[in-house]
């Protein structure tokens, strides 16, 4: 039995600001067992999505009483060596709040005015590109969530990221459910979003006349639609029954491995 009818695959990119309309932002919805279809952004002069648009047609989205399971692809969370070094307890929500305070990405300005200094106070929020999650470690490559600039880098899509899901979190409460942050067990009927990498399943699929990004957000709604949920998401189930703590699931953070 199925405890999701919906299911939401989107490839997401750092570049530009909130407001550009960005190629690399794709999105695929699945419902039952409907093979997914892009849906493209509301009509408006952009042609691609914006990160701004994603958010809020998500929040209408999981507001509907559709259960739906919506994966991501860029990081949720930082290594625990992050929030040792910066005194930052380990909850999630305070987390996403003094994340975006030096980063305010979900503003109209690109990622690395922060890194430069122009804006926001990221001096005072760096990681170091060798810290990794326990979830990057496990999958072999994935990369750092601070590795910036080189092929394959999700730190730049996550910098830009982490402020819309503060902002979904702000506006729907506890009608979703952001997994592992806010527990192991998602409730039946209830909607859940989770981070994902869609490397470790798009080969699996034929490409057919799909971009790279098309194919990735594809790959992520056809695997989320096939998972049959026993309480856990089918990713990360070892390390999720080794750290059961608040802080582990903080270094966890996503749903990257698979069995």
């Amino acid at each position: 039995m199925r405890i999701f009818a919906r299911y939401i695959g989107i490839d997401y990119s750092g570049a530009e600001t909130p407001n550009a309309s960005l190629k690399g932002l794709r999105v695929y919805l699945a419902e039952g067992d409907t093979p997914p279809v892009e849906v493209p952004p509301p009509p408006s002069p952009r042609k691609y999505w914006t990160r701004r648009g994603i958010a809020e047609w998500l929040t209408e989205r999981l507001a509907e009483d559709v259960p739906t399971l919506v994966g991501i692809d860029h990081g949720f969370s930082f290594p625990l060596r992050y929030f040792e070094v910066h005194r930052l307890k380990p909850d999630w929500s305070a987390f996403l709040d003094d994340f975006q305070r030096h980063w305010p990405t979900d503003e109209n300005i690109y990622v690395d005015f922060v890194r430069d200094g122009l804006m926001g106070n990221g001096s005072a929020r760096m990681g170091n590109a060798r810290w990794r999650r326990l979830t990057e470690e496990r999958s072999g490559s994935a990369k750092s969530v601070f590795h910036f600039d080189v092929q394959g880098s999700v730190a730049k899509s996550t910098h830009a990221g982490l402020p819309w899901l503060r902002f979904i979190r702000q506006r729907l409460g506890e009608r979703v459910h952001f997994w592992p942050f806010d527990g192991w067990d998602i409730h039946v009927g209830r909607s859940a979003i989770a981070e994902v990498y869609p490397r470790l399943w798009s080969r699996g699929f034929a490409p057919e006349n799909r971009t790279g990004d098309q194919h990735d957000a594809y790959s992520i709604a056809t695997r989320r639609s096939r998972w049959q949920p026993r309480g856990l998401p089918e990713s990360g189930l070892d390390a999720a029954r080794a750290y059961r703590g608040s802080g582990r699931r903080l270094d966890i953070g996503s749903s990257r491995l698979d069995p």
